[in-house]
């Protein structure tokens, strides 16, 4: 069972392409083409229901579905910040760059599958948390015996920002190792019930968060992948623990093992997305080169003795410059749309059943 049911609501595009058109854009479409349609409806006074014309402004949006990604890579968060402790206030000062630069964060699945779901003209972002550090999400205990959430801890943080913007959606990956995630044994039902049901994701960090570049034993990197996935669904047992984050970024030395990493022998599990340490943004799910068990992401830190001028804001400037190309929606999960130059980047087998859609702009003199 997949973790969640998505209604693709469709939007039909009329492209209109004439020397008296309004648009100054050249429009191509490629690959799978539904027909636009008129619907005729009964009614007494036998008037046609038109079906309303959607048209992206090429000029203002410019998206760009060949774009790069951001994956965030956090740990901790805490009173200091250190090499993998990121502080309350800084992540929420994350947040807020992320949001007034137009971001919006999609779910590792989603990125890992191509559907792409964020308003025309911002750019997807992905939100990771490793270790499952108490305070990723801490439980404190009130003196009647009731319990709040830590204000103070990612999870709260990120429900506060996405109440204040709702149009800022409350996605992120938590992945989990060890016996005791989240280090309260006493509330980790609650806590993974709780972050499942408010659609965030929990993903696998190995139980014993062991370096898969140090062994050579499919049946230990099973164990230690099987362990979390069963700990996970001990509590939700129709939940798919389907996103694996490399301990150390260790990758197994062969393509067997590398094989028994995306998935288990005998099915015990099956990972459509794996996450590595990386220094940068990755490619568009949409990209010939995109690997979904290869996905790089960027250090949520701004110590440079630690990130070297790649760390988050480093390349948000660095994006913002033009130094990678930015992922830039057209707003509908169902196309991908793409410069004309940037047609050859796109395989055609991973768009599936959207539509490719191309187009050129005007240059002004």
């Amino acid at each position: 069972m997949t973790k969640k049911i998505y209604t693709l609501f469709i939007i039909f595009m009329l492209m209109i392409v004439s020397i008296a058109g309004c648009s100054k854009n050249d429009v191509e479409t490629i690959g799978f083409v539904e027909d636009s349609q008129e619907e005729v409806v009964d009614s007494n006074d036998e008037q046609e229901d038109e079906i309303e014309e959607v048209e992206i402004d090429y000029e203002k949006i410019k998206p760009n579905e060949a774009g790069q990604i951001m994956v965030l890579m956090y740990h901790s968060i805490g009173d200091e910040e250190k090499i993998f402790t990121r502080t309350p206030d800084n992540l929420k000062k994350d947040l807020q760059t992320l949001y007034d630069l137009k971001y919006r964060p999609i779910s590792l699945e989603d990125y890992a599958t191509g559907n792409i779901n964020v308003e025309a003209g911002c750019s997807p972002v992905v939100l990771t948390f490793d270790d499952g550090h108490q305070n990723n999400f801490n439980v404190i205990e009130k003196e009647d015996g009731t319990i709040e959430i830590d204000p103070l801890c990612a999870v709260s943080i990120l429900e506060e920002f996405n109440k204040k913007h709702p149009d800022f959606p409350l996605e992120a990956t938590f992945f989990l190792n060890g016996g005791t995630p989240f280090r309260q044994s006493e509330h980790l039902e609650f806590k993974i019930k709780y972050l499942i049901e408010k659609g965030m994701d929990i993903g696998n960090h190995t139980a014993n968060h062991i370096d898969l570049s140090d062994t050579n034993d499919p049946e230990k990197i099973i164990s230690e992948i099987t362990k979390v996935n069963d700990l996970i669904t001990q509590y939700v047992p129709d939940y798919e623990v389907n996103t694996l984050s490399l301990p150390f970024g260790g990758k197994p030395q062969t393509d067997e093992l590398k094989q028994i990493v995306i998935e288990g022998d005998n099915g015990q599990y099956k990972n459509i997305a794996i996450v590595e340490v990386g220094w940068d943004p990755y490619k568009s799910p949409f990209d010939k080169d995109f690997n979904p068990y290869a996905i790089h992401r960027v250090r949520a830190s701004d110590l440079q003795e630690y990130v070297k001028g790649c760390g988050i804001n480093d390349w948000i400037q660095r994006i913002e410059k033009g130094e990678r190309t930015k992922f830039i929606s057209d707003g509908s999960p169902d196309k991908v749309t793409v410069p004309e130059k940037y047609k050859d980047k796109i395989d055609v087998n991973k768009i599936g059943d959207r539509e490719l859609i191309t187009y050129t702009l005007e240059e002004t003199q």
